[in-house]
């Protein structure tokens, strides 16, 4: 297993704190990018300190982050002729444990996934790490999938890693709440072959930006029924109208 073929990308907002934490436990990979999101502190001054390609994005919003990652990605890789194998995104607030990755990639790298996704309700969850709202919230979420495109997921959590050219080729679009359900419908749609694994979870370093207040919380939960209803209803029978068909 060579994690030089693997680049993390960290969607990162004010995270100053909690940011040298993720960048200590991740083991060493090919390439550290860090999305810096707006932030209005020192996160962009310690990821460079610690190693990562820093690319900044002024618009606000969790999908724009890893989109602008995603967009160095692809410049550093066509300046290099040498693509990653895999792409693993984690959070820069120190809730998931960066030390898994390795558990993440390994079955990708064995060639019996595509696609591995980091379930928090499958794995250990700290007290208060995951608020009651939040747990309901993507069991809903994964039952809907279930009912609309046969997807079996039991979360939609930030850790995850994904062959590099099915990610490409899933033209990922959302710039904030509806990210990571967006990808896992597109995997599904695109017949990836996935695969869910439990990973621990802990009290994220500061406030969270959606489950820790009212409106974020709104806000996260409409945007992932609009995004589930959008590509379940709306484009049905359209197979070119998501880029994630074949």
């Amino acid at each position: 297993m060579n994690l030089d073929r693997v680049t993390v990308i960290i969607p990162a907002y004010n995270e100053q704190e909690s940011l040298p934490r993720v960048l200590s436990d991740l083991p060493q990979v090919g390439r550290v990018i860090v999305a810096n999101n707006a932030s209005t502190d020192r996160t962009a001054d310690v990821a460079a300190a610690a190693g990562a390609i820093v690319v900044d994005e002024p618009q606000r919003g969790y999908g724009a982050a890893c989109l602008a990652g995603l967009a160095r990605l692809r410049d550093l890789a066509d300046r290099d002729s040498e693509s990653p194998e895999i792409v693993v995104f984690v959070d820069g607030d120190y809730s998931d444990h960066p030390e898994q990755l390795v558990e993440l990639v390994e079955p990708i790298f064995a060639d019996q996934a595509d696609f591995v996704l980091g379930s928090r309700l499958l794995g250990q969850r700290e007290p208060g790490a995951m608020p009651a709202q939040s747990v309901y919230g993507n069991k809903l979420a994964c039952a809907l999938m279930r009912l609309l495109f046969g997807a079996s997921y039991t979360d939609l959590g930030p850790f995850r890693a994904i062959r590099y050219p099915h990610l490409m080729a899933l033209e990922m679009s959302d710039t904030n709440f509806g990210w990571t359900v967006e990808m896992q419908i597109k995997a599904a749609k695109a017949k990836l072959r996935t695969l869910e694994l439990p990973v621990r979870y802990r009290k994220r370093i500061g406030t969270s930006k959606i489950s820790g207040t009212v409106r974020g919380t709104i806000s996260a939960g409409y945007k992932i029924l609009y995004t589930i209803a959008k590509y379940g209803f709306w484009n049905r029978g359209n197979s070119n109208s998501d880029g994630a068909s074949r």
